[in-house]
């Protein structure tokens, strides 16, 4: 897997949804954990003041000397904020001080482009830069998208959830439009998915139809070791490797590491054929 890896650039990947509670923390925990089994080099940045993904890594977000804060608003190089983590990972740290960011970042020149300048500082040292941002579209989630390559949305399959998704891909567009060109839509993501539910399949059509191949395959299941392993501080794969929750984010991770690799495979057979 890191013979592919080689051969393509760092994807940067925002994990967002302005809806709480829909598995945006525990997609980015056991994303970088899944990606880094399957051979990856990985950062996991914080960008949320709750710090759950800090949590959530086993590190103690109360006992930070620096972290994501300092990077934002300090100019901090993020090699001196960046953390290991257990799990193999690296780990762009961040608790409560993030309000403060959010405050602050209104009063500095360039605010929303502060999280790509300070990516650009470390970004070849990876193959995938995960961002956990916070629920709700603030400076915050302006700065992850910004710096991001693509989006990829966790959400229910339920009805308000649709409602809100709409919302989120004005936000999208509009960044796109006026700040990052290159960001897209990487993926929607199914989480806590119920296959019972009747609702649940509804959803999934709809997903369907509006999104196309941009669902990935990947269902996350509900599922009791997934909510006990932040308690942990571990990602399912250490707590559980056996649980449903762990291998359905190994298989995630197998269906992103696959599109990255085709997609580079597609775009080396458009430059040969322009040159052709």
């Amino acid at each position: 897997m890191q013979k592919q890896q080689d051969k393509t650039l760092s994807k940067i990947l925002a994990v967002v949804n302005q809806k709480g509670g829909v598995g945006k923390t525990t997609t980015c925990v056991n994303l970088a954990a899944s990606l880094v089994a399957n051979g990856c080099r990985v950062l996991l940045v914080d960008m949320d003041p709750q710090g759950n993904a800090t949590m959530g890594s086993g590190v103690n977000k109360n006992a930070l000397e620096v972290s994501n804060y300092q990077v934002l608003t300090a100019g901090l190089p993020p090699d001196q904020a960046i953390v290991k983590t257990s799990s193999g990972f690296d780990l762009l740290p961040g608790n409560s001080d993030l309000s403060a960011a959010e405050v602050e970042l209104l009063a500095l020149e360039g605010r929303e482009l502060r999280l790509r300048r300070a990516l650009q500082l470390c970004v070849t040292n990876y193959d995938y830069i995960v961002i956990d941002c916070p629920p709700s579209l603030n400076m915050l989630t302006v700065n992850a998208l910004c710096g991001a390559d693509g989006v990829l949305i966790p959400m229910q399959c339920e009805y308000y959830a649709l409602e809100g998704l709409s919302a989120l891909i004005d936000t999208v567009n509009q960044i796109q439009r006026t700040a990052n060109p290159k960001l897209k839509i990487e993926g929607i993501l199914r989480t806590m998915y119920d296959p019972r539910n009747s609702l649940t399949g509804e959803v999934s059509a709809q997903l369907t139809e509006y999104f196309g191949d941009r669902l990935y395959h990947t269902c996350i299941p509900r599922n009791v070791r997934l909510a006990e392993a932040p308690s942990f501080g571990l990602p399912a794969l250490a707590y559980d490797k056996h649980s449903k929750g762990a291998i359905a984010y190994l298989a995630l991770a197998g269906e992103i590491t696959r599109r990255k690799v085709e997609s580079a495979e597609n775009a080396d057979e458009h430059k040969v054929a322009q040159v052709s």
